[in-house]
Protein backbone atom coordinates (compact mmCIF):
# COMPACT_ATOMS: atom_id res chain seq x y z
CA UNK A 1 0.00 0.00 0.00
CA UNK A 2 1.46 3.32 -1.08
CA UNK A 3 0.58 6.19 1.26
CA UNK A 4 0.80 9.86 0.26
CA UNK A 5 0.52 13.01 2.33
CA UNK A 6 -1.72 15.53 0.60
CA UNK A 7 0.41 18.53 -0.23
CA UNK A 8 0.76 20.82 -3.20
CA UNK A 9 3.55 18.50 -4.37
CA UNK A 10 0.95 15.83 -5.03
CA UNK A 11 0.10 17.66 -8.23
CA UNK A 12 3.45 16.62 -9.66
CA UNK A 13 2.81 12.95 -8.94
CA UNK A 14 2.32 10.90 -12.10
CA UNK A 15 -0.91 9.02 -12.77
CA UNK A 16 -1.35 6.55 -9.94
CA UNK A 17 -2.01 2.84 -10.32
CA UNK A 18 -5.59 1.88 -9.51
CA UNK A 19 -7.20 1.76 -7.04
CA UNK A 20 -6.85 5.06 -5.16
CA UNK A 21 -8.34 5.78 -1.74
CA UNK A 22 -8.77 9.32 -0.40
CA UNK A 23 -9.06 9.00 3.38
CA UNK A 24 -9.98 11.27 6.28
CA UNK A 25 -11.92 13.60 3.99
CA UNK A 26 -15.09 15.62 4.45
CA UNK A 27 -17.21 14.73 1.43
CA UNK A 28 -19.66 17.16 -0.14
CA UNK A 29 -21.19 14.71 -2.58
CA UNK A 30 -23.32 17.06 -4.67
CA UNK A 31 -26.42 15.27 -3.38
CA UNK A 32 -28.22 17.47 -0.86
CA UNK A 33 -26.78 19.34 2.12
CA UNK A 34 -25.49 16.38 4.09
CA UNK A 35 -21.73 15.92 4.31
CA UNK A 36 -19.81 12.77 5.21
CA UNK A 37 -17.10 13.48 7.78
CA UNK A 38 -13.90 11.45 8.14
CA UNK A 39 -14.86 9.61 4.99
CA UNK A 40 -13.11 7.46 2.43
CA UNK A 41 -13.55 7.79 -1.32
CA UNK A 42 -12.23 4.95 -3.46
CA UNK A 43 -11.92 4.89 -7.24
CA UNK A 44 -10.52 2.35 -9.65
CA UNK A 45 -10.17 2.37 -13.43
CA UNK A 46 -11.62 5.86 -13.62
CA UNK A 47 -14.82 5.08 -11.67
CA UNK A 48 -15.86 5.61 -8.07
CA UNK A 49 -16.19 2.23 -6.36
CA UNK A 50 -16.94 3.16 -2.74
CA UNK A 51 -18.04 6.22 -0.76
CA UNK A 52 -18.55 6.45 3.00
CA UNK A 53 -17.14 6.57 6.51
CA UNK A 54 -15.18 3.71 8.02
CA UNK A 55 -14.58 1.91 4.74
CA UNK A 56 -11.70 -0.57 4.45
CA UNK A 57 -8.95 0.42 2.05
CA UNK A 58 -8.38 -2.15 -0.72
CA UNK A 59 -5.10 -4.06 -0.63
CA UNK A 60 -2.51 -2.44 -2.85
CA UNK A 61 -4.37 0.86 -3.06
CA UNK A 62 -2.60 4.20 -3.17
CA UNK A 63 -3.83 6.11 -0.14
CA UNK A 64 -4.13 9.89 -0.23
CA UNK A 65 -4.50 11.26 3.30
CA UNK A 66 -6.86 14.22 3.01
CA UNK A 67 -6.81 14.93 6.77
CA UNK A 68 -10.17 16.68 7.05
CA UNK A 69 -10.01 18.55 3.75
CA UNK A 70 -13.21 18.98 1.77
CA UNK A 71 -13.66 16.81 -1.31
CA UNK A 72 -16.25 17.56 -4.00
CA UNK A 73 -17.22 16.35 -7.45
CA UNK A 74 -15.44 18.07 -10.31
CA UNK A 75 -17.08 21.32 -11.37
CA UNK A 76 -18.91 21.38 -14.68
CA UNK A 77 -18.97 24.68 -16.58
CA UNK A 78 -22.51 24.67 -17.91
CA UNK A 79 -21.91 27.11 -20.79
CA UNK A 80 -18.45 28.28 -21.79
CA UNK A 81 -16.03 28.89 -24.65
CA UNK A 82 -13.09 26.98 -23.15
CA UNK A 83 -10.97 25.55 -25.94
CA UNK A 84 -12.96 27.44 -28.55
CA UNK A 85 -11.70 30.98 -28.05
CA UNK A 86 -8.15 31.85 -27.07
CA UNK A 87 -8.35 35.66 -27.20
CA UNK A 88 -11.87 37.02 -27.55
CA UNK A 89 -10.71 40.22 -29.22
CA UNK A 90 -8.56 38.43 -31.80
CA UNK A 91 -10.88 36.98 -34.43
CA UNK A 92 -8.26 34.58 -35.80
CA UNK A 93 -8.08 32.81 -32.42
CA UNK A 94 -11.84 32.85 -31.80
CA UNK A 95 -14.07 30.18 -33.35
CA UNK A 96 -17.14 30.88 -31.23
CA UNK A 97 -19.07 32.88 -33.85
CA UNK A 98 -19.30 32.43 -37.63
CA UNK A 99 -20.37 35.90 -38.67
CA UNK A 100 -20.35 35.35 -42.43
CA UNK A 101 -21.18 31.66 -42.71
CA UNK A 102 -24.00 30.39 -44.89
CA UNK A 103 -24.66 27.77 -42.20
CA UNK A 104 -25.90 28.10 -38.63
CA UNK A 105 -27.44 25.13 -36.80
CA UNK A 106 -25.12 22.73 -38.65
CA UNK A 107 -21.94 24.29 -37.26
CA UNK A 108 -20.18 21.71 -35.08
CA UNK A 109 -18.00 23.25 -32.36
CA UNK A 110 -16.23 19.97 -31.61
CA UNK A 111 -14.19 20.40 -34.79
CA UNK A 112 -12.62 23.60 -33.41
CA UNK A 113 -11.78 22.55 -29.84
CA UNK A 114 -8.09 23.11 -29.09
CA UNK A 115 -6.83 20.57 -26.50
CA UNK A 116 -3.71 22.72 -26.02
CA UNK A 117 -5.61 25.90 -25.23
CA UNK A 118 -4.00 27.81 -22.36
CA UNK A 119 -7.48 28.24 -20.85
CA UNK A 120 -7.79 24.52 -20.12
CA UNK A 121 -5.06 24.24 -17.43
CA UNK A 122 -5.99 27.65 -15.98
CA UNK A 123 -9.58 26.53 -15.40
CA UNK A 124 -8.54 23.04 -14.29
CA UNK A 125 -6.57 24.70 -11.49
CA UNK A 126 -9.89 26.17 -10.33
CA UNK A 127 -11.50 22.73 -10.03
CA UNK A 128 -13.21 22.68 -13.44
CA UNK A 129 -13.10 19.13 -14.80
CA UNK A 130 -15.68 19.29 -17.62
CA UNK A 131 -17.14 22.10 -19.72
CA UNK A 132 -20.08 22.46 -22.05
CA UNK A 133 -18.61 24.50 -24.90
CA UNK A 134 -21.21 26.53 -26.80
CA UNK A 135 -21.03 28.95 -29.73
CA UNK A 136 -22.41 32.45 -30.18
CA UNK A 137 -25.16 33.15 -32.69
CA UNK A 138 -23.81 35.49 -35.33
CA UNK A 139 -25.68 35.32 -38.64
CA UNK A 140 -29.05 33.83 -37.64
CA UNK A 141 -30.74 33.00 -34.34
CA UNK A 142 -28.99 29.59 -34.34
CA UNK A 143 -25.35 29.46 -33.32
CA UNK A 144 -24.58 25.80 -33.83
CA UNK A 145 -23.88 22.62 -31.91
CA UNK A 146 -21.88 22.69 -28.69
CA UNK A 147 -19.77 19.93 -27.19
CA UNK A 148 -18.93 18.54 -23.76
CA UNK A 149 -15.20 18.42 -23.12
CA UNK A 150 -12.86 17.10 -20.46
CA UNK A 151 -10.15 19.37 -19.09
CA UNK A 152 -7.82 16.42 -18.53
CA UNK A 153 -4.16 16.86 -19.38
CA UNK A 154 -3.81 13.17 -20.17
CA UNK A 155 -7.10 11.77 -21.48
CA UNK A 156 -9.19 12.60 -24.56
CA UNK A 157 -10.54 16.16 -24.58
CA UNK A 158 -13.85 15.44 -26.30
CA UNK A 159 -16.44 13.81 -24.04
CA UNK A 160 -19.48 14.26 -26.30
CA UNK A 161 -19.72 15.99 -29.66
CA UNK A 162 -22.92 17.73 -30.81
CA UNK A 163 -24.31 17.64 -27.26
CA UNK A 164 -26.42 20.81 -27.46
CA UNK A 165 -27.81 23.32 -29.95
CA UNK A 166 -27.54 27.02 -29.10
CA UNK A 167 -29.82 29.85 -30.17
CA UNK A 168 -30.71 33.47 -29.37
CA UNK A 169 -34.15 34.93 -28.73
CA UNK A 170 -35.14 38.18 -27.00
CA UNK A 171 -33.27 41.32 -28.03
CA UNK A 172 -30.33 39.47 -29.61
CA UNK A 173 -32.60 37.14 -31.53
CA UNK A 174 -34.65 40.09 -32.77
CA UNK A 175 -31.51 41.80 -34.06
CA UNK A 176 -30.25 38.67 -35.83
CA UNK A 177 -33.62 37.88 -37.41
CA UNK A 178 -34.20 41.30 -38.91
CA UNK A 179 -35.09 43.73 -36.17
CA UNK A 180 -38.03 42.45 -34.12
CA UNK A 181 -39.11 39.61 -31.88
CA UNK A 182 -41.85 38.51 -34.34
CA UNK A 183 -39.11 38.12 -36.96
CA UNK A 184 -37.14 35.87 -34.63
CA UNK A 185 -40.17 33.69 -33.89
CA UNK A 186 -40.96 33.44 -37.61
CA UNK A 187 -37.39 32.37 -38.31
CA UNK A 188 -37.57 29.75 -35.56
CA UNK A 189 -40.93 28.40 -36.79
CA UNK A 190 -39.59 28.18 -40.34
CA UNK A 191 -36.39 26.37 -39.33
CA UNK A 192 -38.22 23.83 -37.17
CA UNK A 193 -40.79 23.21 -39.91
CA UNK A 194 -37.99 22.61 -42.40
CA UNK A 195 -36.31 20.26 -39.95
CA UNK A 196 -39.55 18.28 -39.68
CA UNK A 197 -39.84 18.19 -43.46
CA UNK A 198 -36.28 16.94 -43.78
CA UNK A 199 -36.83 14.24 -41.15
CA UNK A 200 -39.99 13.05 -42.93
CA UNK A 201 -38.26 12.59 -46.29
CA UNK A 202 -34.59 13.59 -46.67
CA UNK A 203 -34.51 12.58 -50.34
CA UNK A 204 -37.22 15.08 -51.26
CA UNK A 205 -36.06 17.93 -49.04
CA UNK A 206 -34.33 19.98 -51.74
CA UNK A 207 -37.30 19.93 -54.12
CA UNK A 208 -39.52 22.96 -54.07
CA UNK A 209 -37.05 25.20 -52.27
CA UNK A 210 -36.14 28.51 -53.84
CA UNK A 211 -32.55 29.75 -53.94
CA UNK A 212 -33.17 32.21 -51.11
CA UNK A 213 -34.48 29.64 -48.65
CA UNK A 214 -33.56 30.36 -45.03
CA UNK A 215 -33.07 26.66 -44.28
CA UNK A 216 -29.99 24.95 -45.68
CA UNK A 217 -30.10 21.19 -45.94
CA UNK A 218 -27.37 20.70 -43.33
CA UNK A 219 -29.07 23.10 -40.92
CA UNK A 220 -32.41 21.31 -41.27
CA UNK A 221 -30.70 17.98 -40.68
CA UNK A 222 -28.87 19.33 -37.62
CA UNK A 223 -32.14 20.38 -35.97
CA UNK A 224 -33.56 16.85 -36.11
CA UNK A 225 -31.97 15.86 -32.76
CA UNK A 226 -33.49 19.00 -31.19
CA UNK A 227 -36.98 18.01 -32.28
CA UNK A 228 -36.77 14.47 -30.95
CA UNK A 229 -34.99 15.41 -27.71
CA UNK A 230 -31.63 13.80 -28.39
CA UNK A 231 -30.00 17.22 -28.17
CA UNK A 232 -30.78 19.93 -25.61
CA UNK A 233 -31.71 23.35 -27.03
CA UNK A 234 -30.00 26.14 -25.09
CA UNK A 235 -31.97 29.35 -25.61
CA UNK A 236 -30.57 32.68 -24.47
CA UNK A 237 -33.52 34.74 -23.28
CA UNK A 238 -33.88 37.29 -20.48
CA UNK A 239 -37.31 38.98 -20.36
CA UNK A 240 -40.15 37.27 -18.52
CA UNK A 241 -42.54 37.59 -21.47
CA UNK A 242 -39.94 36.04 -23.80
CA UNK A 243 -39.44 33.19 -21.33
CA UNK A 244 -43.18 32.51 -21.34
CA UNK A 245 -43.14 32.31 -25.14
CA UNK A 246 -40.20 29.88 -25.08
CA UNK A 247 -42.07 27.63 -22.65
CA UNK A 248 -44.81 27.21 -25.25
CA UNK A 249 -42.34 25.25 -27.37
CA UNK A 250 -42.82 22.30 -25.02
CA UNK A 251 -46.49 22.15 -25.99
CA UNK A 252 -45.75 22.30 -29.71
CA UNK A 253 -42.79 19.90 -29.61
CA UNK A 254 -43.25 17.57 -26.61
CA UNK A 255 -39.92 15.78 -27.06
CA UNK A 256 -37.92 19.00 -27.17
CA UNK A 257 -35.55 19.76 -24.26
CA UNK A 258 -35.30 23.55 -24.05
CA UNK A 259 -32.89 25.07 -21.51
CA UNK A 260 -33.15 28.76 -20.59
CA UNK A 261 -29.82 30.61 -20.56
CA UNK A 262 -29.44 33.97 -18.82
CA UNK A 263 -33.08 34.30 -17.75
CA UNK A 264 -32.61 37.39 -15.56
CA UNK A 265 -36.36 37.90 -15.14
CA UNK A 266 -37.10 34.20 -14.65
CA UNK A 267 -38.15 34.71 -11.02
CA UNK A 268 -41.26 36.54 -12.27
CA UNK A 269 -42.45 33.34 -13.99
CA UNK A 270 -40.74 30.73 -11.80
CA UNK A 271 -43.96 28.76 -11.39
CA UNK A 272 -44.46 28.54 -15.16
CA UNK A 273 -40.87 27.37 -15.66
CA UNK A 274 -41.20 24.70 -12.98
CA UNK A 275 -44.51 23.46 -14.39
CA UNK A 276 -42.97 23.13 -17.85
CA UNK A 277 -40.00 21.21 -16.41
CA UNK A 278 -37.50 23.49 -18.13
CA UNK A 279 -34.09 23.97 -16.48
CA UNK A 280 -32.22 27.28 -16.24
CA UNK A 281 -28.56 28.24 -16.58
CA UNK A 282 -28.02 31.66 -15.04
CA UNK A 283 -25.69 33.79 -12.94
CA UNK A 284 -25.81 34.57 -9.22
CA UNK A 285 -24.67 38.20 -9.59
CA UNK A 286 -27.17 39.50 -12.14
CA UNK A 287 -28.95 42.44 -10.51
CA UNK A 288 -28.60 45.44 -12.83
CA UNK A 289 -31.19 46.54 -15.42
CA UNK A 290 -28.48 47.10 -18.02
CA UNK A 291 -30.87 46.64 -20.94
CA UNK A 292 -34.61 46.76 -21.55
CA UNK A 293 -35.07 43.00 -21.32
CA UNK A 294 -33.61 42.78 -17.80
CA UNK A 295 -35.35 45.59 -15.94
CA UNK A 296 -36.46 43.14 -13.23
CA UNK A 297 -33.02 41.54 -12.74
CA UNK A 298 -32.55 40.41 -9.13
CA UNK A 299 -29.97 38.51 -7.13
CA UNK A 300 -32.93 36.64 -5.61
CA UNK A 301 -33.58 35.10 -9.03
CA UNK A 302 -31.81 31.81 -8.29
CA UNK A 303 -33.38 31.46 -4.85
CA UNK A 304 -36.89 31.92 -6.24
CA UNK A 305 -36.23 29.40 -9.03
CA UNK A 306 -34.84 26.84 -6.58
CA UNK A 307 -37.82 27.31 -4.25
CA UNK A 308 -40.21 26.79 -7.17
CA UNK A 309 -38.58 23.47 -8.03
CA UNK A 310 -36.62 24.54 -11.11
CA UNK A 311 -33.33 22.78 -11.87
CA UNK A 312 -30.80 25.62 -11.79
CA UNK A 313 -27.18 25.62 -12.92
CA UNK A 314 -24.69 28.46 -12.68
CA UNK A 315 -22.76 29.57 -15.74
CA UNK A 316 -19.95 32.01 -16.44
CA UNK A 317 -22.13 34.00 -18.81
CA UNK A 318 -20.26 37.28 -19.05
CA UNK A 319 -21.12 40.64 -17.57
CA UNK A 320 -20.27 40.72 -13.87
CA UNK A 321 -17.41 38.32 -13.25
CA UNK A 322 -16.61 37.69 -16.91
CA UNK A 323 -16.68 34.34 -18.67
CA UNK A 324 -13.96 32.47 -16.74
CA UNK A 325 -15.36 29.16 -15.44
CA UNK A 326 -12.88 29.06 -12.55
CA UNK A 327 -15.05 31.74 -10.92
CA UNK A 328 -18.01 29.34 -10.64
CA UNK A 329 -17.32 28.29 -7.01
CA UNK A 330 -17.34 31.96 -6.01
CA UNK A 331 -20.62 32.51 -7.87
CA UNK A 332 -22.05 29.54 -5.96
CA UNK A 333 -20.82 31.11 -2.72
CA UNK A 334 -22.56 34.36 -3.66
CA UNK A 335 -25.80 32.42 -4.09
CA UNK A 336 -25.44 31.14 -0.51
CA UNK A 337 -24.60 34.60 0.84
CA UNK A 338 -27.69 36.06 -0.82
CA UNK A 339 -29.80 34.12 1.64
CA UNK A 340 -28.13 35.97 4.50
CA UNK A 341 -29.09 39.40 3.17
CA UNK A 342 -32.23 40.87 4.78
CA UNK A 343 -35.05 40.01 2.41
CA UNK A 344 -32.70 37.89 0.34
CA UNK A 345 -33.49 34.50 -1.12
CA UNK A 346 -30.47 32.30 -1.66
CA UNK A 347 -29.35 28.68 -1.77
CA UNK A 348 -28.05 26.29 0.85
CA UNK A 349 -24.46 25.15 0.47
CA UNK A 350 -25.60 21.81 -0.90
CA UNK A 351 -27.88 23.46 -3.44
CA UNK A 352 -25.14 25.87 -4.49
CA UNK A 353 -22.62 23.06 -4.97
CA UNK A 354 -25.19 21.10 -6.99
CA UNK A 355 -25.66 24.16 -9.21
CA UNK A 356 -22.08 23.74 -10.45
CA UNK A 357 -21.85 19.94 -10.35
CA UNK A 358 -24.94 17.72 -10.24
CA UNK A 359 -27.38 20.10 -11.95
CA UNK A 360 -25.26 20.80 -15.06
CA UNK A 361 -24.77 17.04 -15.39
CA UNK A 362 -28.52 16.48 -15.07
CA UNK A 363 -29.38 19.20 -17.60
CA UNK A 364 -26.91 17.83 -20.16
CA UNK A 365 -27.88 14.20 -19.42
CA UNK A 366 -24.35 13.33 -18.30
CA UNK A 367 -25.53 10.52 -16.06
CA UNK A 368 -22.05 9.44 -14.94
CA UNK A 369 -20.90 12.88 -13.78
CA UNK A 370 -21.74 15.50 -11.17
CA UNK A 371 -21.82 13.62 -7.86
CA UNK A 372 -19.60 11.50 -5.64
CA UNK A 373 -21.47 8.22 -5.98
CA UNK A 374 -20.58 4.65 -6.80
CA UNK A 375 -20.35 4.08 -10.56
CA UNK A 376 -19.75 7.73 -11.44
CA UNK A 377 -16.65 8.94 -13.24
CA UNK A 378 -13.92 9.79 -10.78
CA UNK A 379 -13.86 13.54 -11.42
CA UNK A 380 -12.82 14.63 -7.94
CA UNK A 381 -11.43 17.83 -6.39
CA UNK A 382 -9.68 18.16 -3.02
CA UNK A 383 -9.80 21.71 -1.59
CA UNK A 384 -7.66 23.58 0.93
CA UNK A 385 -10.77 25.14 2.50
CA UNK A 386 -14.47 25.66 1.92
CA UNK A 387 -14.87 25.38 -1.89
CA UNK A 388 -17.51 28.11 -1.90
CA UNK A 389 -15.23 30.64 -0.22
CA UNK A 390 -13.29 33.01 -2.46
CA UNK A 391 -9.93 32.37 -0.79
CA UNK A 392 -10.11 28.56 -1.19
CA UNK A 393 -8.41 26.64 -3.98
CA UNK A 394 -7.96 23.04 -5.08
CA UNK A 395 -4.86 21.18 -3.92
CA UNK A 396 -5.54 18.14 -6.11
CA UNK A 397 -7.74 17.47 -9.13
CA UNK A 398 -8.60 14.05 -10.55
CA UNK A 399 -10.28 13.52 -13.91
CA UNK A 400 -11.38 9.98 -14.71
CA UNK A 401 -9.36 8.92 -11.69
CA UNK A 402 -6.08 10.38 -12.95
CA UNK A 403 -4.35 13.06 -10.90
CA UNK A 404 -3.87 16.24 -12.91
CA UNK A 405 -0.91 18.64 -13.04
CA UNK A 406 -1.51 21.71 -10.91
CA UNK A 407 0.32 24.05 -13.23
CA UNK A 408 -0.57 26.44 -16.03
CA UNK A 409 1.19 29.07 -18.10
CA UNK A 410 0.34 31.55 -15.37
CA UNK A 411 2.04 29.51 -12.64
CA UNK A 412 5.02 28.83 -14.89
CA UNK A 413 5.48 32.54 -15.57
CA UNK A 414 5.12 33.33 -11.87
CA UNK A 415 7.80 30.79 -10.96
CA UNK A 416 10.05 32.12 -13.71
CA UNK A 417 10.00 35.74 -12.62
CA UNK A 418 9.17 35.87 -8.92
CA UNK A 419 12.79 35.39 -7.83
CA UNK A 420 14.27 38.06 -10.12
CA UNK A 421 15.79 41.16 -8.59
CA UNK A 422 14.27 44.54 -9.26
CA UNK A 423 17.06 45.44 -11.67
CA UNK A 424 16.96 42.16 -13.59
CA UNK A 425 15.66 42.17 -17.12
CA UNK A 426 13.18 39.47 -18.20
CA UNK A 427 15.06 36.40 -19.37
CA UNK A 428 14.06 36.73 -23.03
CA UNK A 429 15.57 40.22 -23.29
CA UNK A 430 19.08 40.52 -24.84
CA UNK A 431 21.84 41.21 -22.33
Amino acid sequence: MKRLLLTAALAATPALAAPTAITGATLMTGQGDAVIANATLIFDNGRITAVGAGLPVPAGATVVEARGRIVTPGIIAAASDVGLSEVNGVRESNDSAARQSAFSAALDMSTAINPRSMHIPVNRLGGITRAVVVPDSASTIFGGQGAVISLSATGPTLTRARAVQYMEMGENGARLAGGSRPAAWAQLANMLAEAQRYAANPALFDRGQDSGSLAKRLDAEALGPVLDGRQALLIHVERASDISEVLKLKGRYPAMRPVLVGAREAWLVAGEIAKAGVPVITHSLYDLPDDFESLAASRNNIGHLQAAGVTVALGALGGIGGTAPFNLPAYAGNAVAQGLVPGGKGLTKGQALAAITANPARIMELADLGTLAVGKRADVVIWDGDPLELQSAPVAVYIDGVTQPMTSRQTELANRYKALGRTDLPLQYPR
